[in-house]
C-alpha cells in the first residue's frame, strides 16, 4: 500500500512542480518520474539541514520542494548547453 501512496505522492508533486516552474504540466509519467526523483532529492535535501517531515503531507511537501530544485537544476543545465 505505501508503494501506491509513493506513486500518488509522486505524481502530485510532479505536477505541482510543473506548474510552478514552467507554467505546465510534462505529462503522467515524466510527471512521476519527477516526482520522485524530487521526493529523493528533497528527502536528501531535508537531511542534510536536519529537517524532517512526517505523513503524507510531510511527504508531498518534501516530494515537491525537491521536484522543483530538480527542474531548476535541468533548467540550468538546458541553458547552460543550449548557449
Amino acid at each position: 500500500m505505501n508503494f501506491i501512496w509513493y506513486i500518488l505522492i509522486g505524481i502530485v508533486s510532479g505536477f505541482v512542480a510543473g506548474k510552478l516552474m514552467r507554467g505546465g504540466g510534462f505529462g503522467l509519467i515524466v510527471n512521476l518520474i519527477v516526482g520522485i526523483i524530487g521526493g529523493v532529492l528533497g528527502g536528501w535535501l531535508f537531511s542534510l539541514i536536519g529537517i524532517t517531515a512526517g505523513g503524507i503531507i510531510g511527504s508531498l511537501i518534501t516530494s515537491v520542494i525537491g521536484a522543483i530544485v530538480l527542474l531548476w537544476i535541468v533548467g540550468l543545465i538546458s541553458r547552460s548547453s543550449s548557449r
